[in-house]
């Protein structure tokens, strides 16, 4: 009696068994790439009708014309080639600089604007180029990741830079002297912070200055690290630093448009000019009457609450948690130094640092939610992030003279809240490492579980080695080594 032979399924371009579960994370990144196109022109349209160019414009021009900011180009590339070996990271480098050094050279010659970026730029290009005409499945989503990645980061300062001047033109006054009378309660820290500063510059100026305008290099050499096994092991992590970094970046400005601030060294000092209302920071403490609205100029951006500096601070300093004691360390510097710097400049109230640390704490939780599934823990965290932070912009505004009046009240208060909202995610983070890591399906195991597993014969073993150092391998359409129909090999830009 002869059966019926028994079938079996196709098997995915990686060589497992097609997984279910990976449909609806494609249409969820479908989504993403829609909504996030969507609003990309929807602020461009609103920057057209202020008078000047949105963020879509602004990166585009870029692949001609003379970048405003190069470094920031190349750590874009630098995230695009995470995907990439190492000897392809060595021919993008390459061909970026060759690019570079051949619009400096037009420019130089044209007498036009010098700057540096475009190669990395069209090398960021290149590569999604590469993935969609020269890569099928897998390895073509892992070259878009990365493109995705590296134009995420250069379009994320873009749209910061444009929530900005929406900001500056939309809200023709500012909320300062509310802020101002509620950090009564905390002691005026940004007055203090200020006057430290004074006494101890220009060493502890210079020092800060740098700590707080390279915090995007300080996040990118963080997420590097994350990211460092996504080219050995295929596959991006569930979440890593970039992904808070964006989101705080595109969410944040919108708070900028419902409490718009300006900072102390603008409203209450010499940056203001003539919109300021006293010469008094940081040297004399400003009044404490009934706060109004304060008229403000068209071109100084509302920045202020919750501080963003402070957010991506936060962010920097809980993903340099799980690194090496060095990067720990550097973590803790770069959180300290820019609190520091973000008061002692003038630039934030005592007020807005607290909004920053619930604001980044909430997001951050969210996003990691987001990737390993939300669980009772994960949506009380959020629900008590949210509820914290609307209170606090509500108290900020509706009850600064009633704190001003009883700091011996709302100053622990404010702290506690805070506190609470610390103590929450670092309880929910500890839950979360002591849970078993469920196996996905269709995933690769972990180095260590791979090392554990039942030992293969050595023949395939030292062949599979050598093929995944040299490259020479055969790689199979179907992730085999042998099969015929041979289109997903590893990555080349040549």
């Amino acid at each position: 009696m002869m059966t019926e032979p028994t079938r079996i399924p196709p098997r995915d371009d990686r060589g497992t068994q097609p997984a279910p579960w990976r449909r609806p994370r494609v249409v969820l990144w479908t989504a993403a790439g829609v909504v996030t196109l969507g609003f990309l022109v929807a602020l461009e349209i609103v920057a057209r009708g202020y008078g000047f160019s949105g963020p879509i414009t602004e990166q585009s021009r870029e692949v001609i014309f003379a970048p405003e900011s190069g470094p920031l180009l190349y750590g874009g590339l630098a995230l695009t080639m995470v995907v990439l070996t190492w000897r392809q990271r060595l021919i993008a480098l390459g061909v970026a600089a060759g690019v570079d050094i051949v619009f400096f050279l037009v420019r130089w010659a044209l007498d036009a604007d010098m700057n540096f970026g475009n190669g990395a730029l069209w090398v960021v290009l290149g590569v999604a180029v590469l993935g969609l005409t020269r890569r099928t499945g897998h390895e073509r989503t892992l070259l878009l990741k990365g493109t995705g990645l590296g134009l995420l980061l250069v379009a994320g300062h873009k749209t910061g830079d444009t929530w900005l001047l929406i900001t500056s033109k939309t809200r023709a006054t500012v909320l300062d002297a509310y802020v101002a009378a509620a950090d009564h309660a905390l002691a005026d820290p940004s007055w203090l912070v200020g006057r430290f500063l004074n006494a101890t510059a220009p060493v502890s100026t210079g020092i800060l200055h740098v700590v707080y305008g390279q915090l995007p290099l300080a996040a990118a050499l963080v997420g590097l690290y994350q990211l460092r096994r996504v080219a050995v092991e295929r596959r991006f992590p569930a979440h890593h630093l970039v992904r808070t970094f964006l989101m705080i970046g595109l969410l944040g400005p919108a708070i900028y448009m419902i409490f718009p601030v300006v900072g102390p060294v603008f409203a209450y000092g010499t940056d203001g000019g003539a919109w300021a209302t006293a010469n008094l920071w940081p040297d004399t403490l400003p009044p404490v009457t009934d706060p109004r609205p304060i008229p403000f100029d068209g071109i100084t951006p509302r920045n202020c609450m919750p501080s963003l500096h402070t957010a991506w601070a936060v962010t920097l300093f809980v993903h340099s948690r799980d690194g090496s004691r060095a990067m720990r360390w550097a973590g803790t510097f770069w959180l300290v130094g820019t609190l520091t710097a973000t008061l002692g400049f003038g630039y934030h109230y005592g007020a807005d640092l607290l909004a920053g640390v619930v604001f980044a704490l909430t997001i951050e939780t969210a996003m990691r939610c987001s990737a390993h599934g939300w669980d009772r823990a994960g949506v009380r965290l959020v629900a008590l992030g949210t509820t914290v932070f609307a209170a606090l912009l509500a108290s900020y505004r509706w009850l600064p003279t009633e704190m001003a009046a009883r700091p011996w009240l709302f100053g622990p208060l404010l702290l506690l809240v805070t506190g609470a909202v610390i103590y929450a995610y670092v309880r929910t983070a500890r839950e979360r490492e002591r849970e078993p890591k469920p196996e996905v399906p269709g995933q690769r195991p972990a180095p260590e579980a791979e090392e554990s597993a039942e030992p293969a014969d050595p023949t395939d073993a030292a062949g599979a080695a050598e093929a995944a150092t040299t490259g020479t391998g055969t790689t199979t359409g179907t992730g085999t080594t042998g099969e015929s129909g041979a289109t997903d090999a590893k990555p080349e830009l040549v």
